[in-house]
């Protein structure tokens, strides 16, 4: 609120505590009289108890004030009808209590209200006259002891003076019920034990106007206060609530200087206009907001959202034409209206010449009168030159025939708070004259008596108050002496037709449970911008799901970057600061906003390689019934009976299961397909090994028998030979396998550790020896039938099938010497992909090499399918 500096304070404080110890070493003990009697403005009423109070009455004084040796008192000038009017209020709700036959019964209050001249050193005189008496002599006891004059103070309007004054009025317990003085300092029960207020502090106005910040999302906003209690508090509690809340942050924090200092003025305006913040927030009076707005006119700082403090909101000189257009919109927080019914006609009561004025009283009203009706009172006995140049005033004008904002009565706040006040004291003094005597709280449940009455017993009554006003509003007071909080929220509308007005929006007031609850009609709300809505004033857009909130290095914690996920982390929140990891079958999806299952990976069906080894392994199949049943129709001809038909039809059978068994290793891993795939896969070629094997033996054993003396060969790989063999040696893996299976089975994992995104799900070996055994017999056996291949590789041609044995061992183990450090380094899928190419590719090769040959004569030559052709001999080589 409005303030002056401090420094006036100490020096009162000491100035008066000497003057009163000087007085009562230099009188006698049973005489206590003031040493400087105060000659103050001010309204008196007589009474059987008093209650003062301090207004601004007038703006100006003579003089500044020095306190020295013979201080001079000062002349106060420039009449404020609105103080005038609140201290008249106060005299109002004196007048009405009395005429109350329920509260304060028998009893008759008095006031003594002063003009502060809005100066730290009047409104002290003015504590000191209320709690010491008004300058008279008074005769108390022989101690020099007696109750003062006054048992409660309402005032003051400024939080500086209202400091100084509590300051010296605790020392009495006297209690001060402000009306106007929101410094959140006064909330210090330590340092102010008496103080008490009917006006929210800044502490709440700090927190409504937040509450009015996140309302429209701006985190991104100026402050302006002014160099005084009021602005500077105002600062502490901005920056304190804005550390604990978090969200917003201040662009800038500037301090209006006091005085005409254009410089700084001009440095500040130019902030604002650089300043990427849409939001400003003044806590200012309006001759501060003058300058200021000067300056920004000057340099035409437009687009910007005004939200004013309580001090300024509702002052009219800042409404005109030239500063509508910047100040356009505005919100702000304003003291809550309310309505006082009977005041009008007590207003116009008010006369000069009413004989019940006492001369003190006589003065302010001839000031208002003046003031109103553009006159001046005759002097008596003073000539004074220019006095019959200006219109006289007769003391009979009329009040009801003149426009005056003094009679403007549809916005009463201040009043509202004064009027409160007054009341409050009231109903303190009529609960202390409740008490039953053995049942009050002071020492022995003793009650306060109206004689012997102290200002410490109404300050402990003052405490305990509660009551409802005639318009609907709780008054109490909280330990700290501050009234249950409520604003009014208004906004400046600037219509078309160019008047300005200002318009109630809402309200904002906090719970028990100290929750600031605001209700805003967001349609009345007038903005000065296009489109007509709350502009955006944010010093980083918002980080929308998905990233996280990265702050700036050197820069406030609302300016920042946003940074998405990490894969494998989400925020599935706005301005996020920080990413959550996914559980452990979770990951991110592409947005980072969501954790979705992790896929699961596996040589799939439906997926273009899985398709491409089907493919390949039914035509494979396929390819071998074809010739199966080639063979089959033509098992009469030479080509097919030769060498054992009956080991080529176990071949291609053979074969057709090897093609078969690659489909195990394709689909999702299941454990009865992990068992029998790698069963399959080694029976399967152990079986086609196993005849390649004793076809290349028997092709041996043939062509030594047609040698002389080689005739005993041939009973050793007689059929029933040839089979057992076959059969011995596919038993062989048929154990190997088995034991591997009860010992160590392989089964279908999820391993994790090949990709962060999927799991891949694959079967394990189990045993490493048992597959590395099962692969090694599947070795052995191709190297001994191409070990034997190899040496029938010079037999005569047309007899001679080692040859295409041996090709097609060779192309057998060349595909699975390839195949051993391929499928060691591929991961997941891949490995059964390479497992399944290897299947395909030697069973390829045997087909091929095998039975390749023999269709082509059957089909392409039928003429060389004799027996003569087969066993003709064929021209040496050279």
């Amino acid at each position: 609120m409005r303030a002056h500096k401090e420094s006036h304070f100490l020096v009162s404080a000491c100035l008066f505590l000497l003057s009163f110890s000087s007085h009562m070493s230099s009188t006698g003990p049973f005489s206590c009289r003031l040493r400087k009697q105060f000659n103050l403005n001010g309204m008196h009423k007589s009474g059987d108890v008093i209650l003062g109070g301090i207004f601004e009455i007038n703006f100006f004084t003579t003089s500044s004030e020095h306190f020295t040796s013979e201080p001079k008192d000062p002349i106060c000038y420039g009449f404020d009808l609105i103080g005038f009017r609140q201290a008249q209020t106060m005299a109002f709700a004196v007048d009405e209590i009395n005429r109350n036959s329920k509260l304060l019964p028998n009893i008759l209050l008095g006031y003594s209200l002063y003009d502060s001249c809005v100066k730290l050193g009047i409104s002290f005189r003015a504590a000191l006259s209320m709690t010491s008496g008004r300058g008279e002599p008074f005769q108390l006891n022989e101690s020099c002891y007696g109750n003062p004059p006054v048992l409660g103070i309402v005032g003051d309007t400024s939080s500086t003076r209202t400091i100084a004054v509590s300051s010296i009025v605790s020392l009495y317990r006297l209690p001060m019920v402000s009306y106007y003085a929101t410094c959140s300092c006064l909330s210090d029960r330590k340092r102010f034990p008496s103080f008490f207020r009917t006006i929210p502090s800044d502490a709440f106005q700090v927190r409504a106007m937040l509450q009015i910040l996140r309302q429209f999302n701006w985190t991104w906003f100026g402050l302006l206060v002014i160099d005084e209690d009021y602005g500077r508090h105002a600062a502490r509690l901005f920056q304190s609530d804005l550390a604990q809340s978090g969200g917003s942050c201040l662009a800038y924090l500037e301090v209006l200087p006091q005085g005409n200092d254009m410089a700084e003025i001009q440095r500040i305006v130019g902030i604002m206009k650089k300043s990427t913040s849409r939001v400003v927030i003044v806590f200012a009076h309006p001759s501060n907001m003058l300058d200021l707005m000067e300056e920004v006119v000057k340099q035409n700082v437009t687009g910007l959202q005004w939200m004013a403090s309580e001090a300024w909101i509702e002052d009219k000189v800042l409404r005109t034409p030239s500063y509508m257009p910047f100040l356009a919109g505005t919100l702000g927080i304003a003291i809550r209206r309310g309505e006082i019914p009977g005041l009008r006609d007590f207003l116009l009561r008010i006369r000069p010449d009413n004989d019940t004025l006492s001369s003190q009283d006589h003065n302010l009203v001839k000031q208002f009168w003046e003031h109103v009706f553009q006159c001046k009172f005759v002097i008596p006995g003073m000539e004074f030159e220019g006095q019959t140049l200006e219109r006289l005033c007769t003391g009979n004008e009329s009040l009801r025939n003149i426009e005056t904002e003094f009679l403007d009565l549809s916005n009463l706040r201040p009043e509202y708070n004064v009027y409160k006040a007054v009341y409050a004291l009231a109903h303190a003094l009529h609960d202390i004259m409740q008490c039953v005597p053995g049942s009050g709280p002071f020492q022995g449940q003793s009650c306060a008596s109206l004689q012997g009455l102290e200002p410490w017993q109404i300050l402990y009554y003052l405490q305990k108050v509660n009551f409802t006003t005639d318009f609907g509003d709780q008054v109490s007071f909280d330990e700290n002496g501050d009234a249950l909080p409520i604003y009014d929220v208004l906004n400046w509308r600037w219509p078309p037709d160019g008047r300005a007005e200002v318009k109630n929006v809402g309200d904002v007031k906090e719970m028990a449970s100290k929750i600031v609850h605001l209700i805003l009609d967001e349609d009345k709300i007038f903005w000065n911008f296009e489109p007509k809505k709350p502009p955006k004033s944010v010093c980083s857009e918002s980080c929308p799901p998905g990233t996280r909130m990265a702050r700036k290095k050197g820069e406030p914690v609302c300016c920042f970057d946003c940074i998405p996920c990490s894969e494998g982390e989400i925020s599935n929140e706005t301005d996020s600061t920080e990413c959550t990891s996914c559980p452990g079958n979770f990951w991110s999806n592409l947005q980072r906003n969501h954790c979705v299952p992790k896929s699961m990976e596996f040589l799939s069906y439906v997926e273009p390689l899985g398709i491409s080894l089907t493919t390949a392994s039914l035509f494979g199949a396929l390819l071998c019934t074809i010739v199966l049943g080639i063979f089959t129709h033509h098992r009469t001809t030479p080509v097919v009976r030769a060498n054992n038909s009956e080991l080529s039809f176990l071949i291609l059978l053979s074969l057709k299961l090897c093609f078969l068994c690659s489909l195990f290793f394709i689909g999702q891993p299941r454990l009865w397909t992990c068992q029998l795939r790698h069963a399959a896969f080694g029976i399967s070629f152990v079986l086609c090994v196993s005849c390649i094997l004793v076809k290349t033996m028997v092709v041996l054993a043939v062509f030594k028998a047609s040698k002389p003396g080689g005739g005993g060969s041939l009973k050793w790989f007689g059929l029933m030979q040839q089979r057992g063999t076959v059969v011995f040696l596919t038993l062989i893996q048929a154990a190997v396998c088995t034991t591997w299976l009860v010992s160590s089975s392989p089964a279908p994992h999820e391993n994790k550790g090949y990709y962060n995104d999927r799991i891949v799900v694959e079967c394990v070996v189990g045993s490493t020896v048992g597959f590395g055994v099962l692969l090694g017999y599947i070795g052995l056996l191709a190297v001994l039938s191409f070990l034997l291949a190899f040496l029938a590789r010079n037999l005569p041609d047309n007899f001679n099938e080692a040859k295409f044995i041996t090709f097609s061992t060779l192309v057998f183990c060349a595909v699975w010497i390839a195949f051993i450090p391929a499928y060691i380094n591929s991961p997941g899928k891949y490995a059964d992909a390479v497992e399944v190419f290897a299947i395909l590719s030697s069973s390829f090769g045997l087909l091929l090499a095998l039975f390749g040959p023999k269709c082509y004569i059957i089909l392409l030559k039928p003429e060389k399918n004799t027996k003569k052709a087969l066993m003709g001999r064929v021209t040496p080589r050279s």
